[in-house]
C-alpha cells in the first residue's frame, strides 16, 4: 500500500511521461541520416518523422515538408500515427481518472472503496498508454536497424535512430512504472471488528478500500479504562 506522497510522485511522473509522448509525436527526429560513406555530404542532415521530413543544414537553416499522402506511407509510419494519437488521448483520460482517485482529492467523498477503484483504473490506463507509445517506437527502431544492416538498401537511404526514438522509450518506461505504482492502490480486503461467539456478530464482516484509520475515527479518543488498585487484595470467604 502506497502513501499519499508516493501517489503524488507517481502521478507527477506519469504526467511527465505523457507530455514526453506528445513531444515524441510532434518531433521529426525519428530517423536521421547515417554518415557511413565518404561521398555523403555532411553539410545537411535529413530527419524523418511520422508527420513530416526535414532537412537541417549546418548553417542553421531548416526546411520541413509534410507527407503528401498518408496511404503511400509504409505500414510502420501509419501504425505509429494511429498509436501515438491513441496514446495522447489515453494519457489525457488517465490523468483525469487518476486525479479523481487520489487520496488528496475530495472526489467520491469518504468512500474509500470507490476511490481505490478509481485509482486502480487510472493506473491501468497509464500502463496502456505506455504500451501504445512503446509499440510504434520499437517497431520503427526495428525497421531502421534492419535497413541499416541490409546490404540491398543503398547507402544514401540508410538511416539511424533519432532522438525521438530514445525519448519515446523513456516516456513508455515512465508511464508504465508510474501506472504500476498507482495500480498498487487497488482495493484491499480488511477484516472489521470481531463479532460475537461463533462468528454470529455483525461486526466480523469484510470491507474494501484504502487500509488505514479514517480521520473521523482518529479524532475520537478511546474510552478511559477503569482504575485498578494494585494494592487491593482478593477477598476470601471465611466459614
Amino acid at each position: 500500500m502506497v502513501n499519499t506522497g508516493m501517489q503524488l510522485i507517481s502521478f507527477t511522473c506519469a504526467v511527465t511521461g505523457w507530455i514526453m509522448a506528445i513531444a515524441v509525436t510532434t518531433l521529426p527526429q525519428w530517423k536521421v541520416s547515417a554518415f557511413i560513406a565518404s561521398n555523403i555530404l555532411t553539410s545537411e542532415i535529413k530527419w524523418e518523422g511520422i508527420w513530416m521530413n526535414c532537412v537541417y543544414q549546418t548553417t542553421g537553416h531548416m526546411q520541413c515538408k509534410t507527407y503528401d499522402s498518408m496511404l503511400a506511407l509504409p505500414p510502420d509510419i501509419q501504425a505509429a500515427r494511429a498509436l501515438m494519437c491513441v496514446a495522447i488521448f489515453m494519457g489525457w483520460l488517465s490523468c483525469t481518472v487518476s486525479c479523481c482517485g487520489m487520496k488528496c482529492t475530495t472526489c467520491a467523498g469518504d468512500d474509500r472503496r470507490a476511490k481505490a477503484g478509481i485509482a486502480l483504473s487510472g493506473g491501468i490506463l497509464f500502463i496502456v498508454t505506455g504500451l501504445c507509445v512503446l509499440v510504434p517506437v520499437s517497431w520503427i527502431a526495428n525497421t531502421v536497424i534492419q535497413d541499416f544492416y541490409n546490404p540491398a538498401v543503398p547507402t544514401m537511404h540508410k538511416r539511424e535512430l533519432g532522438q525521438a526514438i530514445y525519448l519515446g522509450w523513456a516516456s513508455a518506461v515512465i508511464l508504465m512504472i508510474s501506472g504500476a505504482v498507482l495500480s498498487s492502490t487497488c482495493p484491499h480486503v480488511e477484516r472489521g471488528a470481531a463479532g460475537g461467539a461463533g462468528g454470529g456478530g455483525g461486526g466480523g464482516g469484510y470491507h474494501r478500500g484504502y487500509i488505514g484509520r479514517s480521520f473521523a475515527n482518529a479524532l475520537v479518543d478511546p474510552p478511559p479504562k477503569p482504575a485498578v488498585n494494585s494494592y487491593s487484595l482478593p477477598m476470601k470467604e471465611y466459614v
